[in-house]
């Protein structure tokens, strides 16, 4: 009998199937299963293996992964239990049986089967499996981490990278490219910053070098106007030396000599050779020899022949005077001008409707220098306006305008200060009114060791004009015009000069500005107020009188500066003091002849009352007594002015005529300064 051909499975679960209906599995109506099988032998011993979980993964086949498996069919019982039974034979004649059930037929398979769609092109998969370091890895180990991949799982496709089309097909969404030209620049590192700055500052150097080396070139070098030399120094104390001092030579190197610019070389020609030239040199012509000239020279031409007379008027004439520098000094500067002018416009005599113009106009208008308008200016009002001390002491001080300041001829300081900025304004000067405080009337200077009082710049008011070169210059026609006496509260009409010719040093002496920005010194300092109260002296200072101003005598070089002078110290006192300015000549500048200055002191114990004739070199005036001979504790120094000797005139006395007379003629002096002995 020929066999029949062994059925064909598609899948497990269809074969098993196919074994439970077979007879040889089932139990049931067979005598095998009444009898009990013996045990099976033992097993022979095996080594033990190391059990390793391994996870099968969930197949799944067009159903739910939570679907029950199918189970394994009931094994037969044993009808012996020493031996196992025997396992049944697959035979046909079984399976030909009537009395068996043949499995159930296959599915037929058609012929109009379909391909499945092709699968997208595969991608690099981005999973990576982590593998421990340190020791390799075994098969078993790499085999259970691959089992955890099941081929489902890398087929699927991410949702957010793909998407089906309208027509069925699979569209894959890629990200941008990434494009380096895009993308913002770095900022610049540290490193790059440095060097950039440091590339830059060579630069800028590099600049202001070529600069400075392009002006120097185009600059011609002028020499400077000479100066008539600085006096020096009045002798030192005789009485009194230095201490030695180590002397130190200094080397005096000598001046580099300056030598002449070359003067450039003159261009020849070079000649390279003969016929180089493009054109030769032309021959000079030779005279034509005339025989009827040999005779002598031509005539001379009488006509234009210059007279004696005429020789004898060009030779006359006076050389150019060589340019005038013009002296910037305003100490010893001549005046003469605007003070002039400013005398021949009185108060009374101006006309009523734009006064404040026509005083500029009149004042400043023949002027082209701003030091001579300023000055005119300034000059009017020692001529025409006067302090109103009624006002002043009565308290009653009331505003004015400019107008009203001019008709009333009367004002306070501050109607000074607004009446010459609004004369000045209408000139053309650049003018301001600046409030202060000023060291006039009422003002008590600080005692010895006595603390400053707190800031209080206020009480009083001055200018500030704006002259040639644009220099801003401080001055006070309030104090300029006069000043007030003592005795009888009234006011003095007496012209003070240096209220307009001060430096800015000396006008800080005695005004010190609200505004820090209107002290205009030339040193470029700004003094405080304490520097301001306290002064030099560190104290109470030295009495000066007013006629200090007119005989040239600076009040800041007076010396001692301190007022109180001890008896009992065993020193060797200088008495000195110097002009206003090294060109400042008596003759010149001054009231006439220079004046003689005694030293009045009163002799050991204050028994002897003696005038000492103070020397002199012109600039300087200085006299050294012994501190015990100026006199007694609560006695008084001064220094004198000699004014008249013998009934006339005492200026241009010297100290020889002086003594001379001394004692023997009547004689008459001004107070200049005086210090008090303690």
């Amino acid at each position: 009998m020929a066999d029949t051909e062994e059925p064909q499975f598609n899948t497990l679960a269809e074969r098993i199937a196919a074994l439970n209906k077979q007879k040889n599995f089932s139990s049931v109506g067979t005598p095998e299963a009444a009898r009990k099988k013996p045990k099976p032998p033992p097993p022979p011993g095996r080594p033990a293996v190391e059990s390793r979980s391994q996870t099968a993964p969930v197949v799944t086949v067009n159903g739910s992964a939570h679907e029950a498996a199918p189970q394994q069919p009931p094994r037969p019982g044993r009808a012996n239990a020493d031996a196992p039974p025997p396992l049944p034979r697959r035979n046909t004649q079984n399976a030909t049986s009537p009395d068996a059930s043949a499995p159930p037929p296959l599915p037929s398979r058609t012929g109009s089967f379909q391909a499945s769609p092709a699968l997208p092109p595969r991608r690099t998969s981005t999973i990576t499996v982590p593998k421990p370091s340190g020791r390799r890895n075994s098969a078993s180990s790499e085999a259970s981490m691959q089992s955890t991949m099941s081929s489902l799982s890398l087929t699927k496709t991410i949702s957010s990278t793909t998407s089906n089309g309208s027509n069925g097909t699979v569209v894959h969404k890629l990200p941008p490219v990434c494009d380096m030209n895009s993308l913002p620049p770095l900022p610049p590192t540290k490193r790059e910053l440095e060097a950039k700055a440091k590339e830059e500052a060579v630069t800028r150097q590099a600049a202001i070098r070529e600069n400075s080396v392009r002006m120097a070139a185009r600059q011609t070098v002028e020499q400077p106007a000479s100066q008539p030399a600085r006096p020096s120094l009045p002798p030192r104390l005789p009485s009194r030396p230095a201490r030695p001092q180590p002397s130190t030579s200094t080397e005096i190197l000598p001046k580099p000599t300056q030598k002449p610019t070359p003067k450039p070389t003159p261009v020849t020609v070079q000649i390279r050779g003969f016929g180089s030239m493009t054109e030769p040199p032309k021959m000079p012509a030779r005279p034509k020899i005339d025989a009827a000239a040999d005779d002598g020279p031509p005539p001379i031409p009488m006509a234009s022949r210059p007279s004696v007379a005429q020789i004898q008027a060009i030779s006359s004439r006076a050389s150019p005077a060589p340019p005038v520098v013009a002296n910037d000094c305003w100490v010893c500067r001549d005046w003469s001008g605007p003070d002039n002018v400013a005398a021949q416009y009185p108060r009374e005599q101006l006309p009523q409707h734009d006064v404040v113009g026509y005083l500029a106009r009149v004042l400043c208008d023949p002027f082209p220098s701003y030091n001579d308008k300023a000055r005119a200016i300034f000059t009017w009002f020692h001529h025409n306006i006067m302090y109103d001390t009624k006002a002043f002491f009565s308290g009653n001080i009331r505003g004015m305008t400019p107008e009203e300041t001019i008709r009333y001829g009367a004002a306070v300081c501050q109607g000074y200060a607004e009446t010459y900025k609004a004369i000045a304004n209408k000139a053309g000067l650049e003018c301001v009114v600046v409030g202060g405080h000023g060291k006039g009337y009422g003002y008590t200077p600080l005692k010895q060791g006595q603390r400053p009082p707190p800031p209080d710049a206020t009480g009083h008011a001055w200018n500030a004009v704006r002259v040639d070169g644009g220099v801003w210059r401080l001055l006070d026609a309030c104090w300029g015009a006069g000043h007030i006496c003592g005795a009888n509260n009234l006011f003095k009409k007496e012209f003070s000069p240096v209220q307009f010719t001060n430096s800015g040093e000396r006008f800080g002496r005695t005004h010190f500005p609200s505004d820090n920005r209107h002290q205009f010194r030339e040193d470029g300092r700004t003094i405080t107020w304490e520097e301001y109260i306290v002064g030099r002296s560190q104290g109470e200072p030295v009495e000066i009188f007013g006629n200090c101003g007119q005989e040239g005598i600076a009040e800041d070089t007076v010396e001692p500066a301190s007022k109180q002078i001890p008896v009992n110290s065993g020193q060797v006192v200088r008495f000195q003091f110097a002009q206003l300015c090294e060109h400042w000549k008596a003759e010149k500048h001054g009231l006439g002849k220079p004046s003689l200055f005694l030293l009045q002191i009163h002799g050991l114990d204050g028994r002897k009352d003696d005038f000492i004739p103070i020397e002199t070199d012109g600039y300087w005036h200085w006299a050294d007594v012994h501190a015990k001979d100026l006199g007694a504790p609560g006695q008084s120094v001064m220094v004198l002015q000699l004014t008249s000797m013998d009934g006339q005139d005492a200026r241009g006395v010297t100290a020889q005529q002086y003594l001379a007379k001394k004692g023997r003629v009547a004689m008459a002096w001004a107070y200049v300064a005086k210090w008090d002995l303690v």
